[in-house]
């Protein structure tokens, strides 16, 4: 019982909408109920009843606007296409607010006071009411759209926010998993053991870890990075990979040529490259190949990484890493990017990611 009578109480508030239109055009009307009491002798009853119709007719007008402006999604659109259609229809709000007080004042004098006026002069007595009308029409309208303009501006701002929490802390897992002692000293220990075999070798190794440790460090402050980058970044792990896995581990890359300015969430591909290692690579004895190919198909792009092993079904073997990345991919892209990883067949998984394909993405 008390349930279903704290349902009741959340169905029955009065929204903010409209506990705004209430108490603004009841403030509103409070001018003009005074007005005719004390210059027109409409008396207690007929003024209260004309202040309840003068809080109807703006109630009226601005109702009518908002379902249009929602059913037309007025308030998604940029500032300057917004305002060229505001000012035609405030004037048209106006000019209603005009017609309509003109005929409630009309028959007032004609029904009720018992006067003969002239329908036509009614109409057409449009001063100072037209002022009001524009005065009060601009400002709820501009007001309405305003309100929503900062809402929307906060939502954005909030989700930029995460999305900038997301991206450090999937860089700092990265920069993680880069300092972590089993990479580390797997990596140390083949450049030791090169030093005196082969010192070009070592040099190299040593460069490579350097510039993975360093892009690690400086690149974190960057959102969007080009393909040909992160592929660079990808290669130098590789390369330093293989200094472990030797002949176990094989790279091959497959991208269109026009794609490499393509700007994609920093350290996705190698986000993906290193689970390829870590769960397929590492857990197999002969190693093997991982591909990675990159696309673009009916104007979005496909990265896909392939390497051989199993798909786990147990929700442990989903890392925090695919974790932010599935949530970087949808606040940046507006829920218009998707992430999968699937198999494709007993031997071989598949991990993709698909972007839209957005001309400023090309720069």
């Amino acid at each position: 019982m008390n349930s279903k009578r704290k349902e009741n109480n959340r169905n029955t508030k009065i929204s903010l909408y409209w506990k705004c239109q209430l108490l603004g055009w009841g403030i509103v009307s409070v001018y003009w109920a005074y007005t005719v009491y004390t210059r027109d002798n409409y008396g207690i009853f007929y003024t209260l009843l004309n202040y309840l119709l003068d809080i109807s007719i703006g109630i009226f007008l601005t109702h009518t606007y908002r379902i249009f402006a929602q059913k037309k999604n007025w308030s998604g659109l940029p500032i300057k296409q917004l305002l060229v259609r505001l000012v035609p229809t405030i004037l048209l709000l106006a000019v209603l607010y005009v017609l309509i007080n003109n005929l409630k004042w009309y028959a007032y004098w004609t029904l009720i006071a018992g006067e003969d006026k002239n329908l036509w002069k009614a109409l057409i007595y449009w001063d100072p009411i037209l002022l009001t009308g524009l005065r009060l029409m601009s400002i709820w309208v501009l007001a309405y759209h305003l309100f929503h303009y900062y809402q929307k501006e906060v939502v954005t701002a909030k989700e930029n926010a995460k999305l900038s929490l997301i991206a450090k802390q999937a860089q700092l897992d990265n920069l993680s998993a880069q300092l972590n002692p089993h990479f580390l000293f797997n990596s140390l220990n083949s450049i030791k053991s090169l030093v005196i075999e082969n010192p070009n070798v070592a040099r190299r190794a040593i460069d490579l870890l350097s510039d993975l440790l360093r892009s690690s460090l400086y690149e974190k402050d960057k959102d969007l990075i080009k393909i040909k980058d992160e592929l660079a970044l990808v290669s130098d792990y590789i390369e330093l990979e293989k200094l472990r896995f030797e002949e176990r581990l094989t790279l091959d890359i497959n991208i269109d040529k026009t794609l490499e300015n393509f700007k994609i969430p920093t350290l996705s591909i190698q986000l993906l490259v290193e689970n390829a290692i870590k769960h397929g690579i590492d857990k197999i004895i002969e190693g093997g190949l991982v591909q990675i190919k990159i696309v673009k198909r009916n104007n979005q792009i496909y990265i896909q990484v392939q390497n051989p092993g199993k798909l786990s079904s147990s929700k442990s073997s989903k890392g925090l890493g695919l974790k932010n990345l599935k949530e970087r991919l949808k606040i940046q892209y507006n829920n218009q990017a998707f992430f999968s990883v699937q198999k494709l067949d007993e031997n071989r998984v598949e991990a993709t990611i698909i972007l839209p394909c957005e001309d400023d993405e090309n720069v």
